[in-house]
C-alpha cells in the first residue's frame, strides 16, 4: 500500500487488521505510557483482541467515519495517528495520536498530522479539524500548538479515566487558517 516518508527513517502507513501481531507487540512495549491519559490499547492483550481493535478502524475507514495510520521508525511500529468522528458531509473531523516511548521527542506525530490534515482539508473538504486531549497531557497539547490550532475551551472534569476526572481541552484549526499557515510556511503546493 502507501508509505509516506516522514524523514529520519520514519514512515506513515495504513495500520490494518493484518498488522495485528506487530500492533500487539507495539502495545506491549508502550502500554503503560500510552495509557496514561487514554484507554487506547489497554484491552488489547492478545492477537485476537489486537486484530479486533484494528478491524474496528478498518470498518470505520470503509464507512468513511475514521481511520488508523501507523508510524514506523526504522521499520518498527512505534505509534500512530487517527481520524475519529470523520464527517465529510458536515466538514468536520477529530484527529488524535498515540506513541510508545521509543517514538517520542522526534516530531513524528506533528509531521504525520500535517499529512492527515492536508489530506482532510484539501482532498475531502474538511472545514474544521478538532484535537481533544486531557489538560495534563502536555505532549499532546504541544502538538496541537505546533499545528497552529486554537484552544476553543476546556470541558471541565469531562473524562473519568484511571480513577481521575480529567479536564479535556478542545483545540481546532479551520481550513482557511490551515491553508494560510501552510502558504506562509512555503507549503502551498497543493
Amino acid at each position: 500500500m502507501y508509505a509516506i516518508s516522514l524523514g529520519d527513517d520514519a514512515e506513515l502507513r495504513p495500520l490494518e487488521p493484518w498488522h495485528a501481531a506487530e500492533f500487539l507487540a507495539h502495545l506491549e512495549r508502550g502500554r503503560d505510557f500510552i495509557g496514561r491519559y487514554i484507554p487506547f490499547g489497554t484491552t488489547e492483550t492478545d492477537l485476537l483482541s489486537a486484530r479486533a481493535k484494528l478491524q474496528v478502524y478498518a470498518d470505520m475507514r470503509a464507512a468513511d467515519t475514521g481511520s488508523l495510520h501507523g508510524l514506523w521508525l526504522d521499520g518498527t511500529l512505534v505509534g500512530g495517528v487517527l481520524f475519529l468522528n470523520f464527517d465529510a458531509a458536515n466538514g468536520t473531523c477529530e484527529v488524535g495520536c498515540w506513541l510508545e516511548p521509543a517514538g517520542t521527542g522526534r516530531g513524528l506525530v506533528t509531521r504525520a498530522m500535517r499529512v492527515l490534515i492536508d489530506w482532510a482539508v484539501e482532498q475531502r473538504g474538511i472545514h474544521r479539524v478538532e484535537w481533544v486531549a486531557a489538560s495534563g497531557n502536555q505532549p499532546s497539547l504541544n502538538v496541537a500548538r505546533r499545528l497552529g490550532m486554537t484552544r476553543d475551551g476546556v470541558r471541565r472534569a469531562a473524562h473519568h479515566y484511571g480513577g481521575v476526572r480529567h479536564d479535556l481541552e478542545v483545540w481546532s484549526v479551520l481550513a482557511p487558517e490551515w491553508r494560510e499557515a501552510r502558504a506562509r510556511a512555503g507549503h502551498s503546493d497543493h
